[in-house]
């Protein structure tokens, strides 16, 4: 459901089911954000946070926490070891995808929401999706953020 939600709003998701599989994921082209459940088959969010935050590449990632875990010290946990926020189940999905892209924004400080459209070019800062002609470019992030800042 969630990744349907998110698909619904122009977002592009790659599921992991298992901590193994979501390190094997963080590869070119890096995901925009990571969204990251504390409990993972295989190992921990905590864990995973701190993977991710020791790489150079994937140090600056954004990373949401949502879990059942709502206890005020694993909030706290979270966020030290790096999450960008924190939600607990249940969660409604209009805050969610609010606070996600809250955090979308200010990992990219100088976006603009605007769909940027120069001949044929079209770039979208929201969903970080860019198209020629009508047909879907694959483009990194850091490239995508020099083209929104030029």
């Amino acid at each position: 459901m969630l990744c349907f939600v998110l698909e619904q709003k122009g977002y592009e998701t790659i599921e992991a089911e298992d901590y193994d599989t979501a390190i094997s994921l963080l590869k070119e082209p890096f995901p925009d954000l990571v969204l990251l459940d504390w409990m993972l088959p295989g190992g921990t969010g905590i864990n995973f946070i701190k993977h991710l935050k020791r790489e150079e590449m994937t140090r600056n990632i954004p990373v949401v926490m949502l879990t059942a875990r709502g206890e005020e010290e694993d909030k706290v946990k979270g966020l030290e070891v790096g999450a960008d926020d924190y939600i607990t189940k249940p969660f409604s999905p209009k805050e969610l995808l609010a606070r996600l892209k809250a955090v979308i924004r200010r990992a990219s400080p100088t976006s603009t929401e605007e769909v940027i459209d120069v001949q044929g070019l079209r770039l979208d800062p929201v969903s970080h999706r860019v198209t020629a002609h009508e047909q879907a470019l694959d483009m990194a992030l850091p490239s995508l953020r020099c083209c929104t800042s030029l």
